[in-house]
């Protein structure tokens, strides 16, 4: 690739592993992208790690490498777009049980709730605003986004860990090695929620079709 003497070689350079890592469905390894871009393993190696220090890219357990969840602060319109596109399957859980839905990512030691849709028809309901974090250790959240990196389906439930008085109901979405998502909702503790896995596990399902 030719480049102007105005432009910055190592800005550049970034540029082209980014853009790699992004087009790889399966994840790259730090080898394939030296072999690809005809440089060292040591400039590679350190155009990773500035770019794992700014979240645009991960790497997982085996060493392979995914655009990472800051790649998605480049693009409002990406993000929109993951919301907009998930919101008529929260909207029917959220409306169905009475109770606030959720999507969310992990992000490295944190939960990112991504989307959140509130019950239109109910007296109370618990809330909280898209963007918000918590810790990934904590709660049936933090499990099922545990689960998901793991590559493994299931239904997580907890009560007043998060928030007191309420009670969340989250079943991973193990999406890829690169992006652990869960669906869940949160209502207050006293609800009986013993029927809503099923419901939860069906929005699950759709979602996963739908990212997949």
């Amino acid at each position: 690739m030719v480049k102007s003497s105005d432009t910055s070689q190592t800005l550049g350079r970034g540029l082209d592993v980014l853009a790699l890592v992004a087009a790889s469905a399966e994840g790259i390894t730090p080898a394939q992208i030296a072999a690809e871009l005809g440089l060292s393993r040591t400039i590679v190696y350190r155009l990773i790690g500035t770019l794992v220090d700014h979240r645009m890219v991960r790497r997982n357990a085996h060493g392979l490498l995914s655009a990472g969840l800051g790649t998605l602060s480049l693009s409002q319109n990406l993000s929109a777009t993951l919301r907009m596109g998930t919101r008529e399957i929260l909207e029917g859980l959220a409306e169905e049980l009475g109770a606030t839905a959720h999507l969310s990512v992990a992000d490295g030691d944190e939960a990112l709730a991504v989307a959140v849709v509130e019950p239109r028809n109910t007296t109370f309901h618990l809330s909280y605003r898209v963007d918000s974090r918590t810790p990934i250790e904590k709660g049936a959240l933090g499990q099922a986004l545990l689960a998901a990196r793991e590559g493994r389906s299931g239904i997580f439930e907890s009560e007043g860990q998060l928030i007191p008085g309420a009670k969340g109901l989250v079943a991973a979405l193990p999406l890829d090695e690169s992006l652990a998502a869960c669906v869940g909702v949160v209502t207050l503790a006293a609800i009986d929620t013993s029927t809503w896995a099923p419901k939860v596990l069906a929005a699950a399902d759709q979602i996963q079709k739908l990212l997949a």
